[in-house]
């Protein structure tokens, strides 16, 4: 269960940063509204998942997955190209996540 939990957050991660960044530097309140709730539901998941996978692991994974999913929205909406190098990198993140998970 903490893992799945993990994973949530680490999808609410990628939440919050889109969010934060469409909040125009916290100007718009339904984007704010969205970082500040995201936010909030991602560091409780992470704090649960700590509970029993080591701060190392877990923190690890949840940036990992906030980041690659961070940047495949980004790509997604067009505001960051989708380089062949971009593209290999974020599939080496997350290699390196499911690789932390495996061994484990």
């Amino acid at each position: 269960m903490a893992w799945v939990i993990l994973v949530l957050s680490g999808v609410l991660e990628a939440v919050w940063a889109t969010a934060l960044s469409a909040s125009n530097g916290f100007k718009k309140v339904v984007p704010t509204i969205v970082f500040v709730a995201g936010m909030a539901l991602s560091m409780v998941g992470l704090a649960f998942a700590m509970k029993s996978i080591p701060v190392g692991t877990a923190y690890a994974v949840w940036v990992g997955i906030g980041a690659s999913l961070t940047v495949v929205v980004s790509i997604l909406r067009r505001q960051e190209s989708a380089s062949l190098a971009r593209l290999g990198l974020v599939f080496g993140l997350v290699a390196c996540v499911v690789g932390l998970k495996v061994v484990s």
